[in-house]
C-alpha cells in the first residue's frame, strides 16, 4: 500500500476516534481517542503510518502549542522545581529496581530485556542498545510502547476524579493569524538547528523553548485557534497509535502481561510521588503527575495543553529526566554486560 494512501487512513481512523471520544467529554479526548482508535486499528491488521516529515511537523505544532500554554508566572514558580526534580531522580530509581525484580523473578525475563524494558523513556537508545544484543528487542519495544500508550491513553480520565484545577497561561482573545504564521516559522527553524546538534526531541523541544521566549517576552499573545490544536491533538493520536504497526497479535500478546504488570508499578509509583509531593509544592497534583509522569514529552506535553497547565514545567521535568536516563541506561547495561561475563565465567570453570 502506497505511503500516502497509508498515511490517510491512519488520519481517518485518528480524526473518527478523536471526535468520538471528544464528544464524551473526557480531558484530552481527542488526543487519547485518536491514539486509541489508531492502535486497535494496527493490531487488528492497519498498516497504519505518519511518515517522519509529518511526525516534525507534529512536534513542532505540539512545541509551538507548549510554549503558548506557558503560564505567565511560571519564572516565579522556578525556586520550587528543585524539590520536583529531586522526587523525579528518586522515583527513577524506584521504578526501574521494582520493574526489573518483578519482571525478572514473575515472568522469567533475562536481565537485559527486564531493566532495559524498565526504564521510562529514551525509547530509540533501549531499543539501539538491545538491538546489539542486550536483551530482546521486540519484547522491549512491546512494553516500552505499551508503558507510553497507557499513560497517554488513561491519564486523561484521571483528570476527572482529580482535583487537578486549572493552571493555563492561555488568553481568551484570539490569535493574530500573521503572529501564529512567523512564530511556527521560528519554531520550524530552531527545531531544525536542534537536530543538527542530536538534541533529543529536537524538533519539539526547539519549538516550545522559542515560542516560550517569544510568550514570556509578550510576543505571542492570544488563544491558539480551536482547529489548529484539534488537529495537532488528531496527527498526535495517529502518531502514538501507529507504533503499533507491524507488531502481531502473538508477539503483543507475549509481552503484554509482563508490560501490563510494570506499567501498573510505574503509575502507582508516580501517583504517590506526586500526591507526596504536593504537600511541599503550590501546584496541582495533575501537573505534578504529568512532570514526573514517565510518558513521550510530547504525548505529556500535548496532555498538559489539553488540561490547562504549565507545560513549561512538564516540559523541564521531561528533560531532566531523559539527560538522567542518558547516564543512568549505559551504567545499567554495563552493569548487566559485566554479570553475564561473570556467570559465563563461572560456567566454564
Amino acid at each position: 500500500m502506497k505511503i500516502a494512501l497509508r498515511t490517510i487512513l491512519t488520519l481517518i481512523v485518528s480524526t473518527l476516534g478523536a471526535y468520538a471520544f471528544g464528544a464524551l467529554g473526557i480531558p484530552g479526548g481527542m488526543l487519547m481517542g485518536g491514539a486509541l482508535a489508531v492502535m486497535i486499528a494496527s493490531l487488528i491488521g492497519l498498516p497504519a503510518l505518519v511518515p517522519t516529515r509529518l511526525r516534525d511537523v507534529l512536534f513542532i505544532c505540539v512545541g509551538l502549542s507548549m510554549g503558548a500554554s506557558v503560564a505567565p508566572d511560571t519564572l516565579t514558580l522556578i525556586g520550587q522545581w528543585p524539590i520536583t526534580l529531586g522526587a523525579l531522580a528518586a522515583e527513577l530509581v524506584v521504578i526501574v529496581v521494582l520493574c526489573g525484580v518483578v519482571l525478572r523473578r514473575l515472568f522469567k525475563f533475562d536481565p537485559g530485556t527486564a531493566y532495559l524494558s524498565s526504564f521510562p523513556g529514551h525509547l530509540s537508545f533501549i531499543v539501539a542498545l538491545a538491538s546489539t544484543g542486550i536483551g530482546n528487542s521486540r519484547q522491549i519495544t512491546i512494553i516500552q510502547v505499551q508503558r507510553v500508550a497507557v499513560l497517554t491513553l488513561f491519564a486523561p480520565i484521571g483528570a476527572l476524579f482529580l482535583p487537578v484545577g486549572q493552571y493555563s497561561g492561555a488568553s481568551s482573545e484570539p490569535m493574530v493569524l500573521t503572529t501564529l504564521a512567523m512564530v511556527a516559522a521560528g519554531c520550524a527553524l530552531v527545531g531544525w538547528a536542534f537536530t543538527r546538534f542530536k538534541v533529543p526531541a529536537a524538533y519539539v523541544l526547539g519549538s516550545m523553548l522559542f515560542a516560550t521566549v517569544m510568550k514570556l517576552t509578550g510576543n505571542f499573545p492570544g488563544a491558539l485557534p480551536p482547529l489548529f490544536i484539534d488537529l495537532t491533538f488528531i496527527g498526535m493520536g495517529a502518531l502514538i497509535g501507529s507504533r503499533f504497526a507491524g507488531i502481531t497479535r502473538s508477539e503483543f500478546m507475549q509481552a503484554a502481561w509482563g508490560g501490563t504488570v510494570a506499567t501498573t508499578i510505574t503509575v502507582a509509583v508516580t501517583t504517590l510521588f506526586a500526591i507526596g509531593v504536593s504537600f511541599f509544592v503550590s501546584m496541582p497534583i495533575g501537573q505534578l503527575w504529568l512532570g514526573l509522569s514517565p510518558g513521550g514529552l510530547e504525548s505529556m506535553g500535548s496532555l498538559g495543553i489539553a488540561l490547562g497547565y504549565d507545560t513549561a514545567f512538564i516540559a523541564a521535568h521531561h528533560v531532566a529526566r531523559l539527560l538522567m536516563l542518558t547516564f543512568a541506561i549505559p551504567l545499567v547495561v554495563m552493569l548487566i554486560k559485566a554479570n553475564e561475563a561473570k556467570a559465563a565465567t563461572a560456567a566454564g570453570q
